[in-house]
């Protein structure tokens, strides 16, 4: 479903705001607008390898896994990498967000994966809490075997719901719930399709929203058409409430608007273009958001496209 210039944000469903996001200030306390990172490799060490590879590229926020992303393993980590990567991060103003395991799907008929699905968010929450990060990134997942979307999002309610109820501590993570470029029987990728999902969820005051712009693309929100990113970002903030933007996964689309197809490309070089990221970087529904990209190229690719938006935020 291609979103066109004249549609327009319905008014969002009830709920009490939560906070508004704050801008992520430098350790000689000068505000970032937007601080710009990346998805970093941690292989060999949060700290050691993940950080190290941070400054490589410049940049000013990282997200990381603490699991293996294609897999139901978990394990505890390494305390002293833990408090490492947490200090450092601290030091050097560096937001932290976590992204939980792609195969976590909350609206399968299959009990074992719903199952493995608790036992692994439960476990990117933690680690997330014992590294610092702010937020835990999960897809939104998919209505499997048939079965209505009104079912499944039941489950999510009873499987979910008990784990945000866990959040107790003032450094428990959010919980970003990321809606997905509209494959399959997708429970959640345009953005009026969240508005139910946290009402299954009773819009808990910890839960939140991570925009991927290549998933929104996908799933027909056309950023690239005048005024596109603006549209999103009000029909987002009016279904979700303010302030539950925490994060934006920043990455060009190798394929085209309603394609439903999930292909980062680099800043620039896909379908949406710079000009949509200019858009949102300036939006107020970003003011204080952090964008990290995923997208290919590795260190090369990821160094020019974190300094590509960083001029595109400039006023």
């Amino acid at each position: 479903m291609r979103r066109t210039d004249t549609d327009s944000p319905g008014p969002g469903p009830g709920g009490e705001p939560a906070a508004a996001s704050q801008p992520v200030r430098t350790p000689a306390g000068s505000p970032r607008r937007n601080p710009v990172g990346s998805h970093v490799p941690v292989a060999g060490g949060l700290a050691a390898k993940g950080l190290d590879y941070a400054a490589r590229i410049g940049a000013e926020c990282v997200q990381v896994f603490v699991a293996n992303p294609r897999g139901w393993a978990t394990g505890p980590g390494n305390p002293a990498q833990d408090e490492e990567f947490r200090t450092r991060c601290a030091e050097l103003g560096v937001p932290a967000y976590v992204h939980a395991p792609y195969l976590i799907n909350f609206g399968s008929h299959t009990p074992a994966t719903v199952d493995l699905s608790v036992a692994s968010l439960r476990h990117s929450l933690r680690r997330g809490r014992e590294i610092g990060a702010l937020g835990v990134v999960v897809h939104t997942g998919s209505a499997t075997g048939g079965r209505e979307r009104e079912v499944a999002l039941a489950q999510i309610r009873e499987r979910v719901r008990p784990l945000l109820a866990e959040l107790t501590r003032d450094d428990d993570p959010w919980l970003l719930l990321e809606p997905t470029a509209g494959q399959g029987a997708s429970l959640c990728s345009l953005a009026e399709e969240l508005g139910p999902y946290m009402d299954a969820l009773d819009r808990h005051p910890r839960l939140g929203v991570c925009l991927d712009t290549c998933h929104a693309f996908a799933a027909g929100h056309d950023l690239a058409a005048p005024g596109g990113p603006g549209r999103l970002l009000d029909e987002l903030t009016a279904v979700a409430g303010p302030g539950r933007l925490k994060l934006v996964h920043a990455n060009d689309s190798k394929a085209g608007c309603g394609s439903r197809l999930d292909r980062h490309a680099n800043i620039g070089a896909g379908h949406i273009g710079p000009e949509a990221f200019r858009g949102l970087l300036h939006h107020p529904a970003t003011q204080g958001v952090p964008f990290v990209i995923e997208t290919p190229g590795g260190t090369e690719g990821h160094a020019s496209d974190i300094k590509q938006l960083k001029e595109l935020r400039l006023p």
